[in-house]
């Protein structure tokens, strides 16, 4: 099994099972919305990220959105990675019925597209350099060059890329330029503008 260097923060306990059962890490979970108010754990996740930097895999419905927003202004972006898992249609097999928006979270996910989203986020492993940043520098004048800021289709446009890319359509203009410079490759991004063209 291979080590990350890094802190991952996830929503609840079985998050962290299931993101242990793929790699081995110091895993945190918020514990859903308790991190609002806990002010010793937010502290222990500022501390974790200055010192071994933090990945995010939270949930791809509104509630993660919501946690991994919160944490994004608590902690300073250079300290802090971000992973997605694509947003897949299910529920959980510990559950009775799907999550109020229908799709599995991180503890639902199979353990190799754990992995892939870890990889993505920028995950560093213990017998690997750092990844090499992708040479992507995309504006906000770029994005809406490509109309995917300031049209009436934007918001379409920026939906089919998500899709494409497997992460949550709900991330907003800004996330998804931010996943993008960070996690796709030039030659990447040339299928990525043909598929949702």
């Amino acid at each position: 099994m291979r080590r990350v260097r890094q802190a991952i923060v996830v929503e609840g306990k079985h998050d962290a099972i299931r993101v242990r059962s793929a790699v081995d890490a110091l895993v945190v979970p918020t514990e859903g919305f308790r991190i609002f108010k806990d002010g010793e754990k937010m502290a222990m996740l500022r501390r974790l990220a200055q010192v071994r930097g933090l990945i995010v895999l939270t949930d791809s419905d509104a509630a993660g959105g919501v946690i991994r927003n919160h944490l994004l202004s608590c902690i300073p972006a250079d300290q802090l990675k971000q992973a997605y898992i694509p947003p897949i249609p299910g529920k959980e097999r510990r559950k009775s019925a799907p999550s109020k928006e229908g799709l599995l979270g991180v503890e639902g996910m199979d353990v190799a597209i754990v992995v892939e989203a870890l990889v993505r986020g920028g995950a560093v492993f213990e017998d690997e350099d750092a990844p090499a940043h992708t040479s992507l520098a995309l504006t906000k004048a770029d994005w809406m060059a490509l109309g995917l800021s300031g049209t009436a289709a934007s918001a379409e446009r920026r939906r089919r890329l998500a899709q494409a890319l497997g992460v949550p359509t709900y991330l907003s203009a800004n996330r998804l330029l931010e996943l993008v410079n960070t996690t796709v490759t030039a030659e990447e991004w040339e299928r990525l503008l043909q598929r949702i063209e």
